[in-house]
């Protein structure tokens, strides 16, 4: 392990990836920017903006995607199809739709306290109109059968859908009707799939050169060349502890610590293995290589996906959360959130409200009696992902995420 340690360290110092020019991304999905403006509308705090609408097209919502497997959003979207047309916005003879796209992302990570996050933030009252958690759009749903033969590729279409709400209720005021609130043009929304910051097997794929390892482009190069000033949070915990979570949440009968740790065992050996012959990057990208092992074991290398998102967005631009401090100091930690969304400040009944809503997706009864890992376990994975926290901490200039207390 101490080998293995120190290989993982001397791989840790790489040259930042090249970031795809504009025209690259461009040219691996000309319909998708074409649909989105090179400027939102201005006085909104949404990205929004005027889509052309062809009215001969299909019925809106009735073939959405999502609305098959959320009994919310197919409820929203029958509100939404009474009086369609009235909420068009007409010029010039043409008619237009206002389409907006979520203010805020929250991208991961897996088992660390997303869902919970995701949930107090929609009882702030300028957070409105969301009806998904997680999309998974930008990682997955977009590319349909290229990740898993039997699922459809769902239209960028259908994921705007998802923020129709908040389109019109910002369209009521735009139009000056009296029963629209002034407040919407302030509203934001978001969205939490927890893949989004490191789900990039397709993407993988895209390499014009097969002998390539590491993916030429990544989900954040989409995301950013169609939204620069997107607001990006990420929720993280020890790694050590995140990946039990994801074993106990994931894994279906036959659970045991005993399990686990052979399972942690046979992931360290195959990620030692990997790393003697590629970058530490092909590792933790590559599919080929990272589906087989027994665990989703590269979830926990948190710093070498943050170093990824670092190379298109402005550190001010992500803000990087502990579980932590989220569990020990609820007011505080979301109060930092609300100051990063500019939201307002709650009051001290509303902060309360917020503070006292039930924990979501905790841990299962059943997986609670399975008990804590072996403490063995608990040392070879401490030992592991020493390298990985120690970069994390210095690119966060935190020694919090060492998670030396832990």
């Amino acid at each position: 392990m101490k080998l293995l340690v120190k290989i993982i360290a001397s791989k840790l110092d790489y040259t930042p990836r090249k970031v795809p020019d504009e025209k690259e991304i461009f040219e691996t999905d000309s319909h998708l920017f074409s649909v989105f403006p090179r400027q939102f509308l201005p006085g909104i705090k949404s990205p929004c903006w005027y889509k052309e609408y062809n009215a001969s097209s299909s019925k809106p919502y009735r073939r959405n995607l999502y609305r098959l497997h959320s009994r919310k959003f197919r409820a929203v979207c029958d509100h939404l199809r009474m009086n369609f047309s009235q909420r068009l916005h007409y010029q010039n003879g043409k008619m237009f739709r206002l389409r907006c796209l979520p203010f805020f992302y929250i991208i991961g990570q897996p088992k660390c306290g997303t869902t919970d996050l995701y949930h107090r933030l929609l009882l702030h009252p300028e957070v409105k109109f969301n009806t998904l958690k997680e999309p998974h759009w930008w990682t997955r749903k977009r590319f349909g059968p290229l990740l898993v033969e039997s699922q459809k590729r769902v239209p960028l279409e259908d994921y705007l859908d998802l923020f129709d709400l908040a389109a019109h209720n910002i369209q009521e005021v735009i139009r000056g009707h009296s029963s629209g609130d002034q407040r919407a043009l302030q509203f934001i929304t978001g969205e939490a799939s927890a893949s989004t910051m490191w789900d990039n097997r397709v993407l993988h794929n895209l390499r014009k050169d097969k002998d390539e390892s590491e993916p030429p482009f990544l989900a954040q190069d989409f995301i950013h060349t169609v939204q620069p000033n997107a607001k990006i949070i990420i929720i993280l915990r020890d790694p050590v502890e995140r990946l039990y979570s994801d074993y106990l949440y994931f894994q279906r009968g036959n659970k045991s610590t005993e399990d686990f740790h052979q399972r942690v065992v046979e992931s360290v050996q195959w990620f030692q293995s990997c790393l003697l012959e590629n970058s530490l990057r092909t590792c933790v990208y590559n599919a080929s290589l990272v589906e087989p092992m027994p665990l989703r074991f590269v979830l926990g290398m948190y710093v070498a996906y943050l170093l990824d998102w670092l190379t298109v967005f402005h550190k001010e631009q992500i803000l990087v959360i502990r579980l932590e401090d989220y569990a020990a100091n609820l007011n505080g930690t979301l109060k930092k959130v609300f100051d990063f969304l500019d939201l307002d400040p709650l009051s001290e009944q509303q902060m309360a409200t917020l503070i006292n809503m039930p924990t979501s997706n905790s841990r299962r009864k059943e997986d609670v009696t399975l008990g804590p890992m072996l403490p063995a376990t608990r040392n070879l994975l401490r030992e592991f992902h020493q390298p990985f926290n120690h970069k994390l901490a210095s690119v966060l200039d935190n020694k919090a995420f060492l998670w030396s207390n832990a």
